[in-house]
């Protein structure tokens, strides 16, 4: 009798939350930070008082999601394309397919490209007004798009730009079973390509989706994961050493003095997340630190989502990639049921989960 091995990184049974977990998780947090994204540590205590913003029922109104989730969910419609085209048995080039998907997104912000970029079919994403709004779209995601030019390793567009916008809207990536991690690694790099030229852009984002994957795919715990995508950012030829840096404070801070480091005192540590590097950081160290103490994964996700908010940095950023992360481990287990009642187009960001499930499980 013959057995057929399971396939490199198969889908594990719990998938489709872990899915569903990393991409809502992501969207709660950015909604979350993006409360208090351009005010500083003073300026949150004024409005929410001394113990700072705690809980996304404090939103004065809607608790909009940022760029950051919109941007995350034109990544996963670009993985969509990819996927359908493969299902009809044609091989669609990744990131010409990612670059297509920005190109969409870029005009939802009411932004045309130059002249010669290619024409987009519209998608089914594209009809959803919730997205058409600006909510402070990067710069360099914006520039580099609107360039008309697509940005590669080797003809980078922003060729000095390091900021988050890559690593935000690089948690689907991760998501992808079937593939080997460097694959991943490598899909991650090249979608950061398109906009951002700089080594240590590329190179986060990577690491945000091998980390990702290892959570998914691997099994492993947050601690693993986060030294095992230490470990190939290491590993990257000519790896940037502020990354490299950021990386193993993070690691080494939250093992050390665990829940020592909030508000500014995490950022001075860490930095204030504009950049790539120190946004993956803030967001390890604020799932790392908390988790030891956590009861339950709502409450793991509740106190990484707060400490990663209350400071004078990129909050939304950095709450956002701390959501996918622990998204992406406990599942829709993490995800506090008070937030999803009050949370941006759920519907929206299901199906779009949904549709990925079906697509790569056929489930």
């Amino acid at each position: 009798m013959t057995t057929t091995a399971a396939p490199l990184n198969a889908p594990p049974a719990d998938f489709a939350t872990r899915v569903q977990g990393t991409l809502m998780g992501g969207a709660l947090g950015d909604a979350f930070g993006y409360l208090v994204e351009f005010d500083s540590l003073a300026e949150i205590a004024a409005k929410y008082g001394p113990a700072l913003l705690l809980d996304l029922s404090q939103a004065h109104g809607t608790a909009h999601f940022s760029d950051d989730t919109q941007m995350t969910l034109y990544t996963l419609d670009g993985l969509l394309d990819v996927l359908e085209w493969a299902n009809n048995g044609v091989s669609a080039d990744i990131n010409a397919c990612q670059w297509l998907a920005y190109l969409r997104w870029l005009k939802t912000q009411g932004i045309e490209a130059a002249e010669h970029a290619p024409a987009q079919s519209a998608r089914w994403i594209d009809a959803q007004s919730v997205l058409h709004h600006q909510r402070h779209p990067g710069n360099a995601c914006v520039s580099g798009l609107a360039t008309g030019d697509m940005g590669t390793i080797f003809r980078p567009v922003n060729l000095d730009s390091k900021g988050c916008g890559t690593v935000m809207r690089s948690a689907p990536y991760g998501l992808l079973p079937n593939i080997d991690a460097e694959t991943i690694y490598k899909i991650s790099s090249e979608g950061a390509s398109l906009t951002h030229g700089h080594p240590a852009a590329r190179q986060s984002s990577a690491a945000f989706s091998w980390l990702i994957h290892a959570l998914v795919m691997g099994g492993l715990n947050l601690r693993e994961a986060a030294t095992s995508a230490r470990d190939r950012a290491v590993a990257e030829p000519k790896a940037d050493a502020e990354l490299l840096a950021r990386l193993e404070a993070a690691l080494t801070l939250s093992a050390h003095d665990a829940g020592h480091l909030h508000g500014d005192s995490l950022t001075d540590a860490l930095g204030l997340g504009w950049v790539a590097e120190e946004a993956l950081a803030v967001a390890l160290y604020s799932v790392l630190a908390t988790e030891a103490a956590a009861v339950s994964p709502v409450a793991n996700f509740l106190a990484a989502i707060r400490l990663a908010t209350n400071h004078s940095g990129d909050s939304d950023s950095t709450a956002s990639i701390a959501g996918n992360i622990l998204g992406a481990f406990y599942g829709e287990a993490a995800l506090p049921p008070s937030w999803l009642t009050m949370a941006e187009a759920p519907i929206l960001i299901r199906h779009l989960g949904a549709e990925f499930i079906k697509l790569t499980t056929g489930e």
